[in-house]
């Protein structure tokens, strides 16, 4: 189980990320939502180690994190929402990187790197730069990388960003498949529709506070709305969409 007890990040005293708590328990995917700057990828770059929280703790089957990090890591596939990739290396070269820094052995990784890169599409451009590669097949290699050492719990912070529509419903077949394998999931996303699908529970932010954690249909049924988005945008627009909408129409037309 992964827990996520007052987590907090400040910059100059001032909260991005406000005593934040949830869990995810094995076979569970969270959905972490929230406008932009709501708080949601500092989470993300706290709970893979990346940035250190100001307070709070996170524990990985009870134990802290940071009493072992790097053991943790090795626990984690991480699709972040900035891919910082090498473009000189090809999408093999990437991988082959990736496999081996996981520890993975040669014979185990080179046939596992093959068999993906061929069911997702990349087999005729493996020895291609990643600089020439598209969006979507720069986050293909993403998810790869993040699945290669076969980790128990995935963060995936805009994991359908740049893919098509055929591979983006391979994806959401795929992490319900990792769940019924009993990984833990974080999903982080702006992709409202593929959140009502495929999560068990979500988690909204507004200003670095939660203001919402409860299964996508409790909340529906709790604010007499139809869709998740319904509930997403009266929990943290503070305005009426329509009327923005409107306003902005007045002012270009100046």
């Amino acid at each position: 189980m992964l827990e996520v007890h007052l987590l907090t990040k400040r910059y100059s005293g001032i909260p991005v990320v406000d005593a934040v708590s949830f869990s995810i328990r094995p076979g569970e995917i969270l959905g972490y939502l929230g406008p932009n700057g709501a708080g949601k990828s500092t989470t993300v770059k706290m709970l893979t180690g990346l940035l250190e929280p100001t307070s709070g703790h996170i524990a990985f089957h009870g134990q802290d994190v940071r009493q072992d990090l790097k053991a943790f890591q090795r626990r984690i596939g991480y699709v972040p929402e900035e891919p910082q990739l090498y473009p000189h290396l090809s999408g093999r070269e990437y991988l082959q990187l990736v496999g081996r820094l996981r520890g993975l052995p040669r014979g185990v990784l080179e046939p596992k790197m093959d068999e993906l890169l061929n069911l997702v599409g990349l087999w005729e451009d493996r020895h291609s730069a990643l600089a020439s590669y598209s969006k979507g097949m720069r986050q293909k290699i993403l998810l790869l990388a993040a699945l290669l050492h076969n980790p128990e719990l995935l963060i995936l912070d805009e994991p359908f960003s740049g893919l098509d529509v055929n591979f983006a419903m391979v994806l959401r077949s795929l992490l319900q498949s990792l769940a019924e394998q009993k990984k833990i999931i974080l999903y982080s996303s702006h992709v409202l529709e593929v959140v009502e699908k495929v999560c068990h529970t979500v988690l909204i932010l507004r200003k670095g506070k939660v203001v919402a954690h409860d299964s996508v249909a409790h909340l529906r049924d709790l604010m007499s709305k139809s869709s998740l988005e319904g509930v997403f945008a009266q929990l943290t627009q503070p305005e009426d969409s329509d009327a923005i909408a409107h306003r902005i129409l007045d002012v270009v037309a100046v």
